[in-house]
């Protein structure tokens, strides 16, 4: 089932649907966090504005949980996953623009596969850590790479507001063990690779970090990013693509 935010332009009112092809049926709910019942209005897509399927209250990120990348940026293999926050005030929708911060002159991006979670979850066990998540969907780590290198911690380069497309919608029912990520920066190939190659698996991540803190429902986990990240220009046009799950576009615009 893939689950989507979408906004009527007309009304100006959120919906909270179920996506078929190119159509929305809408569900009466308003969040998808409770049994889901279809109300019998249909919309096409292209009437919608999608928006960020969830809202969450934190994206828990995960760096250096790709070996290729670990070696791109001459690091050490970590023995526990490495965790950053992103604020919720840093989360975009597709076709929202990436806005580059004047003080910042190397905005990075990091195509990445995104956990939401279903259900409030604390010291979850790996065993039963697929009954938390509500389902999987494309994340973009925007980062100001120099900002980030200056602080010799992360959260400053991580948190700009627009450092977070999400989207476009909520896959519930894909395998995520071994699915392609990529990512194209103006239709050119940049990033590559599969989330087999993860050196923490989503299982891992979820009773890892509900460990350290509880996890609510629209919460996301960002899982890391595979090497070949670069920097993005004023004028790119940036697109996250995820095997069996979608297309993340953003345009990139200076502040």
């Amino acid at each position: 089932m893939r689950l989507g935010r979408f906004l009527n332009p007309y009304s100006q009112c959120i919906i909270y649907g179920v996506v078929k092809d190119d159509t929305i049926e809408e569900i009466e709910e308003k969040s998808f966090f409770s049994t889901l019942t279809v109300n019998g209005k249909t919309y096409a897509l292209e009437e919608l504005k999608i928006l960020p399927p969830v809202i969450p209250s934190k994206v828990i990120a995960v760096g250096l949980n790709y070996r290729d990348h670990i070696e791109e940026f001459g690091h050490r293999m970590p023995d526990n996953p490495v965790l950053f926050m992103k604020p919720s005030t840093a989360v975009i929708g597709p076709g929202e623009a990436i806005i580059l911060p004047s003080i910042s002159r190397q905005v990075d991006y990091e195509a990445e596969l995104a956990v939401v979670i279903g259900k409030k979850a604390r010291h979850v066990m790996v065993d039963r850590a697929r009954e938390y998540i509500l389902g999987y969907t494309c994340f973009n780590d925007v980062t100001a790479r120099d900002v980030q290198r200056s602080d010799g911690q992360w959260t400053r380069g991580k948190s700009f507001d627009t450092f977070a497309p999400l989207g476009p919608t909520v896959e519930t029912e894909v395998e995520p063990a071994d699915l392609a990520v990529s990512l194209r920066v103006n239709g050119e190939i940049r990033q590559s690779s599969s989330t087999s190659f993860l050196l923490f698996p989503v299982e891992e991540l979820v009773a890892f970090i509900s460990a350290v803190m509880t996890l609510l429902p629209g919460d996301v986990i960002a899982t890391g990013t595979p090497s070949g990240v670069g920097p993005l220009h004023s004028g790119d046009c940036v697109e996250v693509e995820i095997e069996g799950i979608g297309k993340l576009f953003n345009p990139v615009q200076e502040e």
